[in-house]
């Protein structure tokens, strides 16, 4: 619950998720869904108001520093003291857990090195988040809640982002991460939950969700296919029904449905009646961003 003009609101219920050792557990949902509030909570930055939660093995509202000690929490928006140089304060860091990372050797693999003699202040938006990353790990924590971990980064950080996470998980660390970013949490997640309202929607692996049509509730194997030909190209008769053809742009196209093996050797069939040669073509399959939005809507919140 939260306070609204002194009224309560009930921001959660009936949320309910477990995330493990050895895993990345991604928790996503549309803004107002409630996932800020639902990890507040789990990481003992807000007070709730009714239900349980444990946090290896605590109940964070009540737990003191030993719990505190064993969790690492790079928030959105790092709270990192913006006069400090980077390498200092994660040493400051450094010092207040028993058995902290490696200093330098955490630098060195986040680049941070690279612009120790800048303050905080100046550093730019995908600096501020290797250093936040870094100072959520410095004290060598049992579980890491990440929010937005790669925002701002350029591929050249984000793939080092994506490399330092699997080796994480793949170390035993147990690693909760919110993002609007699906093709991360597509990449990176073990487990997905899905929420809308501050409740559960769907939870399942990637390739649960990615098997499921959510809005009908009845399994599939969606494709689109994509492909560049000459412009205004007739395709009546060519592939089954159920499938849907459109010209996106001047000589652009998509088919999408429930490809078969015999669709695709219709079409390249036709193709070659005809003397095309396709410029570029590709196929995909379903995308966690397709779940979502099956689940969330396509409306702006």
């Amino acid at each position: 619950m939260a306070s609204l003009d002194g009224k309560m609101l009930r921001v959660v219920s009936g949320l309910s998720l477990v995330a493990e050792r050895g895993q990345v557990t991604a928790l996503l949902g549309a803004n107002g869904a409630g996932k800020t509030t639902t990890l507040e909570c789990a990481q003992g930055l807000q007070k709730r108001t009714g239900g349980t939660i444990s946090l290896l093995g605590a109940d964070p509202d009540t737990a003191g520093a030993d719990l505190r000690a064993r969790v690492g929490v790079m928030l959105q928006d790092g709270g990192l003291p913006p006069s400090a140089r980077p390498i200092p304060l994660l040493r400051h860091v450094a010092g207040m857990y028993r058995n902290p990372m490696d200093v330098d050797a955490l630098v060195e693999r986040l680049g941070i090195d690279q612009f120790s003699r800048t303050t905080v202040r100046r550093l730019s938006g995908g600096q501020k988040q290797r250093l936040a990353l870094a100072a959520a790990l410095v004290g060598n924590p049992e579980i890491l809640f990440l929010d937005e971990p790669s925002a701002g980064l350029d591929p050249q950080s984000r793939q080092m982002v994506f490399d330092l996470i699997a080796e994480l998980r793949d170390a035993g660390m147990g690693i909760v991460l919110t993002t609007h970013l699906m093709d991360d949490a597509e990449r990176l997640a073990d487990y997905v939950y899905i929420i809308d309202g501050g409740h559960n929607v769907v939870e399942g692996t990637v390739a649960e969700l990615l098997k499921h049509d959510h809005s009908s509730d009845t399994s599939m194997t969606d494709r689109t296919l994509y492909f560049d030909a000459p412009a205004g190209l007739d395709f009546a008769g060519v592939l089954g029904a159920g499938l849907q053809i459109t010209e996106t742009r001047s000589g652009s196209y998509t088919i999408s449905g429930e490809l078969t093996p015999n669709d695709l050797a219709a079409l390249t069939a036709w193709w070659a009646e005809r003397n095309i040669l396709p410029a570029s073509l590709r196929l995909e399959a379903r995308s966690l961003e397709d779940v979502f939005l099956d689940i969330s809507g396509r409306d702006l919140r």
